[in-house]
């Protein structure tokens, strides 16, 4: 045990050294204003990420002009945009520029900056449907984007129209489910449908733009007053110089209709290989994340699950109850619902920032580690309790006795439950991605956003899931029979 204890220790080490820097923003001119900007990146033509990691669109070009002629600095961090809200208001975020609409309850939430695009929602069908106007879609699904105007919308009318709402977090995903069969329409801005369908997306317009808009870029309410006012500054100058103009008309202009196709890297071409080697380093990014996040979330979950294993069996009352609780809550918790509460929750009652790699990698210990707690204490109690008898009747102190026959015994009860839990934390990392982490999963998200090939995709993500998965089950059967 000796041994395992130190492999583990020095895993431990290396992880902390060669990972822990991953939620540090890069460094940044000191003499310049920094500042933290969240974004939607599948929200196209206003922004995406390219094949080679890079963000554009309408908004990031516009943000990239201003901070130069305002000569500030900023990190983008891509992420949904429900979560991007979440994250300004809870202060991991300064600012969110992700084609938000500027909304009488969203100013009770934010301060905005100068309105810079007008936008209006409209309802796509797929092309063979035969739905023509709103009033057939009574007693139908319809899908809309979590947190949009769209989904304002669509709330506003439902009961007049009589249709059913289902709210994905993506758009790409929703123009899928449309395009599949699950619902027959959906809800979204008119730039953005209008760009998806001139870039292949088999949907049509059938309805004019209603509830228009206007898109603004938001901080906090009440704080970055600086960044506000540095936004405004170098929006009025952008459009004087006429650059937001030429900005606009490359994304959505006649002569930036070819710009903006060249922009998808090659998306027309929709063979296999063509997308698996488009997309080969945001895979590999995706998926070096994804076993950080494992490995490092399983080493530090299995200390702390053997620790509760056991004061699950202390003698003192006390310290049993404490196991059974922490294990009793974290088991209950939804592993969502935790990663939200430490990365916004937790920045929003204490006014402290926490990264995402942070609240990720604490997200799957407390998880994970409360069902190991709870395995491993099974595992002592299985054990014969006449050998604890025996060992304490040949003068062994109660804790040795626990170190040396007890425990060892016990652990080796557990190991298939610790090469299970392994595999179950792999895939659970990909519930991290709501928090901003682009593990694979959010890069099979980020992929489909910019190339709209959601079966071909997900269909490779899956099988590099599966893969690394038979890797780890045959490396953990190693493991298991060495230590039998």
């Amino acid at each position: 045990m000796r041994k395992w204890g130190l492999h583990i220790a020095v895993l431990i080490a290396a992880f902390l050294i060669g990972f822990g820097g991953l939620g540090v923003p890069k460094g940044h001119a000191a003499n310049k204003p920094h500042y933290t900007i969240v974004t939607d990146s599948t929200y196209p033509p206003f922004e995406w990420q390219m094949s080679d990691g890079k963000l554009v669109g309408i908004d990031l070009d516009m943000l990239k002009a201003i901070a130069k002629v305002e000569n500030f600095t900023y990190e983008l961090k891509p992420m949904s945009f429900n979560a991007a809200v979440q994250s300004v208001q809870a202060g991991q975020a300064d600012g969110i520029l992700a084609g938000m609409s500027i909304t009488d309850e969203r100013k009770q939430s934010f301060d905005f900056g100068t309105p810079y695009y007008e936008s209006g929602v409209v309802v796509a069908v797929a092309n063979k449907s035969q739905i023509k106007n709103l009033t057939q879609l009574k007693n139908k699904t319809v899908a809309v984007k979590t947190g949009t105007a769209g989904y304002d919308y669509a709330k506003s009318i439902q009961k007049q129209y009589g249709f059913k709402m289902v709210a994905y977090n993506d758009s790409s995903m929703m123009y899928d489910v449309v395009r599949t069969g699950n619902a027959v329409a959906a809800f979204e801005d008119q730039p953005v449908m209008a760009y998806a369908i001139q870039q292949g997306v088999d949907l049509k317009i059938i309805t004019k733009p209603a509830s228009t808009a206007w898109y603004g870029f938001g901080v906090k309410k009440g704080a970055n007053d600086a960044l506000i006012a540095s936004f405004n500054a170098g929006y009025k100058k952008i459009v004087a110089s006429g650059q937001y103009d030429k900005i606009v008309h490359r994304y959505l202009g006649d002569t930036g209709k070819k710009y903006a196709t060249n922009l998808k890297s090659g998306s027309n071409k929709t063979s296999w290989l063509t997308i698996f080697n488009e997309n080969r380093s945001a895979f590999g990014h995706g998926l070096w994340m994804t076993l950080q996040m494992t490995i490092l979330g399983i080493v530090l979950a299995s200390l702390w699950g053997l620790l509760l294993g056991v004061m699950g069996i202390a003698p003192s009352r006390i310290i049993r109850g404490i196991s059974t609780t922490i294990i009793y809550i974290f088991r209950g918790l939804p592993m969502l619902v935790l990663a939200f509460f430490i990365y916004i929750g937790i920045p929003n009652l204490t006014g402290q920032k926490v990264p995402a790699f942070t609240a990720g990698i604490l997200t799957l210990v407390l998880n994970e580690g409360a069902y190991i707690g709870a395995f491993v204490r099974g595992g002592f109690l299985s054990v014969d309790k006449g050998q604890l008898e025996a060992a304490r009747s040949l003068g062994l102190p109660y804790g040795k006795a626990m170190r040396k026959v007890i425990m060892p015994q016990g652990i080796r009860l557990t190991i298939p439950s610790f090469v299970n839990q392994f595999i179950i934390t792999l895939k659970d990392t990909s519930i991290l991605s709501a928090i901003g982490l682009v593990e694979l999963t959010q890069t099979g998200t980020l992929i489909i956003a910019r190339n709209l090939q959601g079966f071909k995709v997900w269909l490779m993500v899956g099988l590099m899931y599966i893969i690394v998965i038979t890797l780890l089950t045959w490396l953990s059967n190693w493991i298991e029979k060495r230590m039998k």
